[in-house]
């Protein structure tokens, strides 16, 4: 995994001082068949799981009063009515597959405060030939009860607001079996009980150029069975696959999701995130991790059923001897900061229920990834709290009071309250599946780091406010602190020097 060690972004990655300008910030078709390696979803799940992908809302059957009528037997009348008409304006598609003129940049242009609402059983087709169906950058758009599918955008472009234009609105939508990112997003967008499954990348890239976005909600969608063009094959490492990846979004609220059987990572907040709230989400079946959080902040992670995530991903890794512990709840680099603001100023993982994953928690520091540090491949991001990036460079970064400023900490991460699982019957595995991590590496590089040696890995095990406290624990869990070679049991865990789990229970066999 690229992340483990090294950042891993876009060509175009976000600015991470764009965000410290807004820290003042507001908060608020039939599916593709599954691959025969990854893990079975046998079992129901919860009854609140958002089951929109089978049984999608219908939408009007009737044009609604002003609305402009979309034929499908005219090839592109829905892009020249969108041309020829004046900014909110509503159109009704009438049911049937509607396709855009056969130029691979066709695609439709709203105005703002344009509104598309799909009859039953309306499609808008890119059938295999358009690249994108919304593009511009027009706000305020509506886009319901319709089907929007076949179009073959680039990888990490979009289908659906191809442009990440602010305000827009997706409900009761379906966005399947298209190239690159289903669905992009803007500042204040709406992604609400829409279908985003079997796209080639992810089922929605939130990034914005020049960024940041702030203030996104994504409840009560399905979100399954993304980046089936597996691009961590096809580009190794590049850590540009998933349900959803997030960048350098400001304030969210990803709530009442099912995000399941997504080739890598369910959710991943990458670079310069803050201020989310991620909960009341069923996360299970996903190749890799559940959940991500990486070079982000302040987070709130709660109310969650996490179950048999990390199955491939975490048994391809261990399979070869990697001993790193790559949990199915990662973070990396990421903690609270008081400094940014946000709804919480800590990473607070409570109320979750985490059953027969490839392991738990990992919280990670990487000694070698700093501001300025060769080892960190971000194309200048750096921390949001050095106001001048380029002292952070040699020699200067070993100077006071810069030197705890150039570097991501895990810091400030509090986790209790939840039900660990684990039956490696279930999970079929014998070892390195079942640990639970405080970590970081013995830093070497570059040769002028004032990280070297054990300094950060005894930063994040003691210095740094993470604690794991009156959780519970079913199954044969173990536990590593400082560094991948230091194992402990459950009593060496809540014993001195970690004293982690303080009021927390521990029954070795998952079915007491």
């Amino acid at each position: 995994m690229g992340i483990k060690r090294w950042h891993w972004t876009l060509a175009t990655a976000p600015l991470a001082l764009a965000l410290l300008a807004a820290t003042g910030c507001t908060s608020t078709s039939d599916a593709p068949a599954k691959p025969t390696d990854r893990p079975s979803t046998s079992g129901a799940p919860a009854t609140s799981v958002a089951r929109v992908c089978a049984k999608p809302a219908a939408g009007p059957e009737k044009a609604p009063a002003g609305a402009v009528t979309v034929d499908p037997a005219v090839v592109g009348d829905l892009a020249a009515k969108t041309k020829s008409s004046p900014p909110n304006t509503t159109f009704w598609l009438r049911p049937g597959t509607h396709r855009l003129e056969s130029d691979r940049y066709a695609q439709i242009i709203p105005k703002e405060g344009d509104s598309y609402l799909g009859a039953p059983g309306a499609v808008l087709d890119g059938r295999k030939t358009n690249q994108y169906a919304f593009g511009g950058t027009a706000g305020n758009v509506t886009i319901r009860y319709l089907s929007v599918q076949g179009f073959v955008a680039p990888q990490n472009e979009g289908v659906v607001n191809h442009d990440s234009a602010d305000g827009w609105v997706i409900e009761h939508a379906t966005i399947q079996n298209n190239s690159g990112a289903g669905l992009m997003a803007g500042a204040r967008q709406r992604v609400r009980a829409s279908c985003l499954r079997g796209n080639g990348q992810y089922g929605m890239n939130a990034y914005k150029n020049g960024g940041p976005i702030s203030d996104l909600v994504v409840e009560g969608n399905e979100i399954a069975a993304n980046n089936t063009d597996d691009w961590e094959r096809r580009q190794s490492g590049c850590g540009c696959t998933g349900g959803v990846k997030f960048w350098a979004v400001n304030g969210a609220d990803v709530r009442g999701n099912w995000v399941h059987d997504n080739r890598g990572t369910g959710l991943w907040a990458d670079t310069n995130n803050n201020d989310f709230r991620i909960e009341d989400n069923v996360l299970e079946a996903n190749d890799g991790a559940a959940l991500i959080y990486e070079t982000s902040y302040n987070a709130v992670v709660r109310n969650n059923t996490i179950r048999r995530n990390n199955w491939v991903e975490g048994r391809k890794y261990a399979d070869r001897g990697d001993s790193f512990p790559f949990g199915t709840v990662y973070l990396s680099e990421s903690g609270g900061e008081p400094r940014i603001r946000a709804r919480t100023d800590k990473i607070e993982i409570y109320r979750n229920v985490l059953e027969n994953n490839w392991s738990g928690i990992t919280l990670w520091e990487n000694a070698d990834r700093f501001c300025n540090s060769p080892a960190n491949t971000s194309s200048g991001d750096c921390t949001l709290l050095v106001k001048n990036t380029a002292r952070c460079a040699q020699p200067a970064i070993a100077t006071a009071p810069l030197y705890a400023d150039c570097r991501w900490k895990t810091q400030r991460v509090d986790i209790h309250d939840n039900r660990f699982v684990l039956d490696k019957s279930v999970v079929e595995c014998t070892v390195k599946c079942d640990r639970m991590a405080v970590l970081a590496n013995y830093g070497t590089y570059p040769d002028w780091s004032p990280y070297k040696g054990e300094p950060v890995a005894q930063a994040i095990t003691d210095k740094q406010q993470n604690r794991w406290h009156d959780n519970v624990y079913l199954g044969p869990w173990s536990f590593v602190a400082h560094d991948p070679s230091r194992m402990l049991d459950f009593g060496q865990w809540q014993g001195t020097p970690y004293q982690q789990d303080a009021g927390s229970t521990f029954q070795p066999q998952a079915g007491g």
